[in-house]
């Protein structure tokens, strides 16, 4: 998968397969975390958020876990 590097205060990268629908957080202290069945638009949304540790609280922390 295909890490995506961010401008975050929080995150670091972020990468997206979309066959399995699995998502990987690596974040500023140093540990990546996966994310399973996410779906693409909240992957892209993800992507497009101004806030990267906003949209993470709001739409993906609690959630997809594998």
């Amino acid at each position: 998968m295909e890490m995506i590097r961010v401008n975050s205060s929080a995150i670091v990268a972020i990468g997206y397969d979309e066959k399995s629908m699995q998502m990987k957080i690596t974040f500023q202290q140093g540990r990546t975390y996966d994310f399973c069945r996410v779906p693409k638009h909240i992957f892209e949304g993800f992507q497009r958020a101004s806030s990267k540790g906003t949209y993470y609280n709001s739409h993906i922390r609690d959630r997809y876990q594998c």
